[in-house]
């Protein structure tokens, strides 16, 4: 289980946020739809392993298999890109721009929103056979969490957003942690055990992250859930993205990067780009 020290996996942040930046249209929507729909099977099979058992600690302990199978596969979530793609603006690499990185995460939000959405809607039929009977215990729960985690914030006006926002902060800080940890590694069992940690503590403390709610919430809406998609919207969706991008870029990104990236050695663009396999087309 080969480690890297923190002034070779900076280097490859760098290198990844660059990557992504010149990745093709098609292969980043793609690859975010994909990882979209893997991380929202995964907080279904967490929801219903949490109603299962009665123990919602044993659903945060299992949800990371999907986090764990869509970066092994080089799927891409927004959370991940709100870290790593500015890290190659503020490195000054060759033709990153601004517009670049926030064309990359305008794809990626699309393609994870597709296929999280994809699921939620495969998943609604299966907890009401087709939309013929009131959702199961399992949709019940995914309902109630439409519900708790939108108008249950709208209740507490400023102080509810407020608590949103940090909610969406300090799980990027964890996701994007995550993120760090398949790069820490050269070996697939020592990626996963450092995924595997930080995604268990997010899930398990009920913080806000954007793509699994691509997924909860439509499924609440699609079921019956009491909430309406402006609740979605405001008072979720968007406060939690921009506390993803503040969580995964202060806390992650930049305190690696200002501590590291001086010592990192620099390779040329091409051989970066040939070594990720993120050349656009």
């Amino acid at each position: 289980m080969a480690y890297l020290v923190p002034s070779e996996f900076v280097t490859k942040m760098v290198d990844a946020g660059e990557s992504k930046v010149f990745m093709s249209t098609r292969d980043t929507v793609i690859r975010a739809y994909m990882a979209g729909a893997i991380l929202a099977l995964a907080a279904a099979f967490a929801v219903m392993v949490s109603v299962q058992t009665g123990y919602p600690i044993i659903g945060a302990i299992l949800f990371p298999v999907g986090f764990c199978m869509l970066y092994l596969l080089g799927f891409d979530l927004l959370t991940g890109v709100f870290v790593l793609t500015p890290l190659a603006l503020i490195d000054k690499r060759p033709g990153v721009t601004l517009n670049g990185v926030l064309r990359n995460w305008g794809l990626v939000f699309v393609g994870n929103f597709a296929g999280a959405f994809t699921v939620a809607l495969l998943m609604a039929i299966v907890y009401t056979f087709g939309f013929s009977t009131p959702p199961d215990k399992v949709g019940q729960v995914i309902a109630n969490i439409g519900e708790g985690r939108t108008v249950g914030y709208a209740a507490h006006g400023a102080a509810g957003m407020l608590t949103l926002f940090i909610r969406g902060v300090l799980c990027n800080w964890m996701v994007s942690t995550g993120v760090v940890g398949a790069m820490i590694s050269t070996s697939v069992s020592g990626k996963v055990i450092a995924m595997w940690m930080p995604i268990m503590l997010f899930f398990g403390m009920t913080f806000e992250h954007s793509v699994v709610n691509m997924f909860l919430f439509p499924s609440g809406l699609l079921i019956g859930g009491k909430f309406s998609v402006m609740d979605y919207l405001i008072w979720n969706e968007i406060p939690t993205v921009v506390g993803n991008l503040v969580g995964g870029l202060s806390f992650t990104g930049l305190t690696l990067y200002a501590t590291h990236v001086r010592t990192a050695p620099k390779r040329a663009a091409s051989d970066r780009l040939a070594q990720t396999g993120y050349l656009a087309r």
